[in-house]
């Protein structure tokens, strides 16, 4: 199904439905993300679009856009777009602060709430560092190997990937060496020289990006997730799942987070300038 919706259709979709939609549109990449805007926006005003993927998302925008149709906007994933200086350039294209939404919840009190709710009281007490900073350190390192396999056109298979290969449960690190034998094992790339990757690995390592533009939500969730089994929680494998833990940030996530956004703030800006229009 998902193969058959192209920027078109979603453009299409939205020039059929404006006339019986008088407030404006928001296109977003996929069902997770419409299940964050439509609890932040006014539902009576915005009227929320599935693009199935940024690029669908961008291009469907830019079809409307082209046609002088002021009533649409889109919210998308920064990815590594500030990293690598490719910021779409639109008025009604915006990012989101960080790499992904998730790391945009994962930012906010929504993390703590999720993790009061899920960990073990006196394990967290008894962890000596900030817990957020630890997973996101964590997780840049993988971020790290998916800004070299798009730079380098890699074609690295995240998806799926055994996260418990390459962090340790117990000591809660990462195993550098196995990350990349894990991926590289993982997308079928025998071919693929360790060392070098490594080596590459570290070039991006010294060019000191955000993390929080690295890092990949699903991978901080799935490093959380581990975290949970042992030192700051005491869960079975069977009841933490990723899913599970994306669903309850969401779940956490308060209006009240979005308005110290900076994507917030643009929205605005952009309600102000479409006056009568309104987001919120």
């Amino acid at each position: 199904m998902r193969e058959q919706i192209t920027p078109d259709r979603i453009a299409n979709s939205i020039r059929l439905l404006r006339s019986d939609h008088e407030g404006v549109f928001l296109i977003v990449e996929g069902h997770s993300d419409k299940l964050i805007y439509e609890r932040l926006v006014n539902k009576q005003e915005v009227r929320i679009t599935i693009a199935s993927g940024k690029n669908n998302a961008i291009k469907a925008l830019s079809i409307l856009e082209k046609e002088n149709f002021c009533r649409v906007f889109a919210v998308i994933d920064a990815d590594f777009s500030r990293i690598e200086q490719q910021i779409p350039d639109s008025n009604n294209l915006f990012l989101t602060d960080e790499h992904d939404l998730e790391m945009m919840l994962i930012k906010s009190a929504a993390f703590d709430k999720l993790l009061k709710e899920r960990g073990s009281e006196e394990k967290i007490a008894a962890f000596s560092k900030d817990i957020r900073e630890t997973l996101l350190k964590l997780g840049q390192e993988i971020g790290k190997l998916r800004l070299l396999s798009l730079r380098n056109k890699l074609d690295l298979k995240f998806e799926g990937l055994k996260f418990g290969k390459f962090i340790d449960k117990e000591k809660l690190s990462i195993n550098i060496d196995e990350l990349i034998r894990s991926i590289k094992n993982h997308s079928q790339k025998l071919s693929l020289d360790e060392q070098q990757i490594k080596q590459d690995l570290s070039v991006i390592s010294d060019e000191n990006h955000d993390p929080w533009q690295l890092c990949c939500g699903h991978d901080f969730i799935s490093i959380l997730a581990i975290a949970l089994l042992k030192v700051l929680g005491t869960w079975d494998t069977n009841d933490v799942k990723k899913e599970d833990l994306e669903r309850e940030l969401r779940l956490a996530y308060e209006l009240s987070y979005f308005y110290e956004t900076q994507i917030y703030t643009l929205m605005i800006n952009w309600q102000s300038n479409h006056h009568p229009y309104q987001i919120f």
